[in-house]
């Protein structure tokens, strides 16, 4: 569902209202999917996915895929991604041999008219393969499916600065990629220390300067905050340097310190890690810096500049979260390729195996390694529709949505709706007889007011399985 507002509409602004923001701060899911992944489950397997992927060349979408490169040469301590801390070139190779072939298996299921529009390159660390490796997985994915060559392109990769010089980023375009994501984090070295990820501002600024002069069409920055040893002051610096840089879009994440799921979480000492109430402060401090140099702030810790094609989405309907976070091309199907990645086909939802080891032993023995996933019901859909509007833009208006669902809103959702009368007392949103609109206030809490129309919620222990709101 489009839930379209005027065109070319820009975000609206944010009103940071410490006390809400304490009091509504919860724990809760990021809305990439709805359902959310704790929804998947064995009962959807190989066969269901063949069978909707087939079904799907009916509608003849257009294809977005999703490279899961999971290799790293070092270990971030902060890092919650799926991941592998390796120099062994022979674990690599056998990940590739069969990362190619899942690709030929996939594209068997997709006709070839199918335009693939977006790709995106994740990780794990995907500068971690050699030239030789990036060509032939590049070569493979050209073969297998029918790539959009045209500048209208939107093929991306992240990059761990420490992994590329400036012959790596000028190949990297010469690969076709025209967007590139580059992990920062912070650049105060104390930080850097403590999570075990050491890159000099110097070097970052020679990467975009290059990345710039090879006409690369967006830069992102990765940035998190609650890292150990931060504080305003050191937070403000690197933010001086990363707005002098000028990345097209940033992203500014909560760093969630879960040690008892990630191992590597528990190198970090947590008497280091400042306070709530700190990182409120970072929060509310860089919100106000990122504003002042003319960043747009898209939602759920996306902020771009005007002229960014994240923006321009919101204008013309074509935003949405996905896995990826936000992204355009909404009318794309995702496929999903490589350990643990997640696939996105008309009404279903279907995982990889988390671990290489079973997704390689599927894949040899000649299956797609789904292992879960779900089909989504009508209720679902009208519920991912409803979370989708309000997470991409800020409303949702319930004559647009009844005359796309052929439904009463304010009957089929008139329990939510009440629930939602103490968010319109708290002046989070604005809720009249047209529809719902979230105000400044409400914009840094847009999962806690998501999270009212989502029916799972009963079935899950928010405080084990998420991070907090902010």
């Amino acid at each position: 569902m489009k839930n379209v507002p005027a065109a070319n509409s820009a975000p609206p602004a944010i009103c940071f209202d410490q006390e809400l923001i304490e009091r509504y701060d919860g724990r809760g899911p990021r809305y990439t999917s709805y359902p959310t992944a704790l929804q998947f489950s064995e009962r959807l397997g190989e066969a269901e996915y063949r069978a909707n992927a087939l079904n799907s060349n009916a509608g003849g979408a257009p294809l977005s895929l999703y490279v899961h490169i999971p290799f790293c040469h070092s270990l971030c301590y902060y890092c919650g991604c799926n991941k592998i801390v390796t120099r062994n070139q022979a674990r690599v190779e056998r990940y590739m041999e069969m990362l190619h072939k899942e690709i030929r298996m996939q594209s068997e299921l997709f006709d070839r008219s199918r335009q693939t529009r977006q790709l995106h390159f994740g990780g794990g660390t995907p500068t971690y393969l050699d030239n030789d490796q990036m060509d032939e997985l590049m070569a493979a994915l050209r073969t297998a499916f029918n790539f959009d060559e045209s500048d209208e392109r939107e093929f991306s990769i992240e990059v761990d600065p420490r992994t590329v010089d400036a012959d790596g980023i000028r190949y990297l375009t010469d690969l076709g990629f025209n967007r590139l994501s580059l992990g920062i984090q912070d650049f105060d070295p104390t930080v850097q220390e403590a999570v075990n990820r050491m890159q000099s501002y110097e070097e970052v600024s020679r990467l975009v300067n290059e990345a710039r002069a090879a006409n690369f069409k967006s830069i992102s920055f990765d940035l998190i905050y609650g890292l150990p040893h931060q504080n305003v002051a050191s937070f403000d610096t690197t933010l001086d340097r990363v707005i002098g840089l000028r990345p097209d879009r940033l992203a500014v994440y909560n760093y969630a310190h879960l040690p008892e799921r990630f191992k590597g979480q528990r190198m970090i000492n947590a008497d280091d890690i400042p306070p709530p109430s700190t990182k409120l402060d970072i929060l509310h401090h860089t919100i106000d810096r990122l504003s002042e140099s003319g960043y747009l702030y898209i939602g759920m810790d996306h902020f771009a500049l005007p002229e960014d094609d994240l923006v321009l989405a919101r204008g013309d309907g074509t935003l949405q979260r996905n896995f990826q976070g936000y992204s355009t091309h909404g009318e794309c199907d995702l496929i999903g390729l490589g350990v643990s990645s997640i696939s996105s086909i008309g009404n279903v939802y279907a995982q990889n195996a988390v671990t290489t080891m079973e997704y390689e032993t599927l894949i040899e023995d000649g299956h797609l390694p789904i292992k879960k996933g779900i089909a989504v019901d009508d209720d679902d859909l009208l519920r991912a529709d409803v979370i989708q509007a309000l997470m991409c833009y800020d409303r949702l208006d319930f004559g647009a949505f009844d005359a796309i669902h052929g439904t009463d809103f304010r009957e089929y959702f008139k329990s939510e709706l009440e629930r939602m009368n103490p968010l319109a007392g708290d002046d989070l949103i604005e809720l009249d007889a047209g529809g719902i609109n979230i105000t400044p206030k409400g914009r840094l809490l847009l999962r806690s007011i998501a999270m009212v129309f989502d029916r799972h919620m009963a079935e899950v222990d928010t405080d084990k399985r998420f991070s907090r709101a902010i």
